[in-house]
């Protein structure tokens, strides 16, 4: 598969995705004189963002040109353990000294998950200068994946899996009783690079369906990221390309 790369483990992985970030980073200032980055939350990313901090990395981009969004938060306040702002904050935000006006993230002090992703959609329309019924061209995407196959806070058997119009949405996920703040497909499908990170053995089976199985992505909904004109690559450490 030419779009998948596969590294012994996941310190490899989160070196390569560094210089991905860097190159792609790199032409798109030399282009618009900035670079709009998605980032991901969850646990496999975190080596990735502390990398980029490293001196190594830090002085290879104009991090002060760099617009970061998140693909996905939980319901909770920006200061809970569980927030992903807060995870990428702290583990890249703070030591890049990132200005507050180049993070665009989902501001879950608003009360109703519902008006905390209309915020969000009206932020990003408001940014790149969209119409209705366009969608934002990121220059880069990263993604995660869970066990289930999920990507974002795009849960097998949720409402988002289905919407076509919104940049942004409130999920309901049954599984986690719970509201999930996440971009949709067309948003992310929009993007110039697709970047999945994907690490462990316990996800080896979820791989292996996304990347070879059946098209479901009721069931797999990472199946269903396929870019509109964009390039697509996932980088699989050993424990998940086991079943491949």
């Amino acid at each position: 598969m030419k779009n998948v790369k596969k590294f012994k483990d996941l310190t490899d992985l989160s070196a390569f995705a560094a210089k991905q970030i860097i190159s792609v980073g790199k032409r798109a200032i030399k282009k618009n004189d900035r670079f709009t980055l998605v980032l991901a939350g969850g646990s496999t990313p975190k080596l990735l963002y502390q990398l980029l901090k490293t001196d190594e990395y830090k002085k290879q981009l104009d991090w002060q040109k760099v617009i970061f969004f998140l693909g996905d938060e939980r319901d909770v306040s920006p200061m809970s353990d569980q927030s992903n702002f807060r995870m990428i904050s702290e583990n890249l935000l703070e030591a890049l000294k990132i200005p507050n006006s180049n993070i665009l993230r989902w501001n879950t002090e608003i009360i109703k998950a519902e008006e905390v992703a209309e915020n969000y959609e009206k932020t990003i329309k408001r940014f790149f200068g969209l119409q209705n019924g366009e969608f934002p061209q990121f220059d880069m995407v990263l993604l995660g994946m869970g066990d289930d196959g999920h990507t974002a806070s795009l849960f097998p058997a949720t409402p988002a899996l289905h919407e076509t119009k919104r940049i942004a949405v409130n999920n309901w996920v049954e599984k986690y009783d719970a509201n999930r703040l996440t971009l949709t497909y067309p948003a992310i499908n929009n993007a110039g690079n697709i970047l999945f990170l994907v690490s462990g053995e316990e996800k080896a089976e979820a791989v292996r369906e996304v990347l070879k199985g059946a098209s479901n992505f009721e069931k797999f909904p990472s199946q269903k990221i396929k870019p509109v004109k964009g390039k697509l690559l996932w980088l699989i450490d050993k424990g998940a390309s086991s079943e491949l």
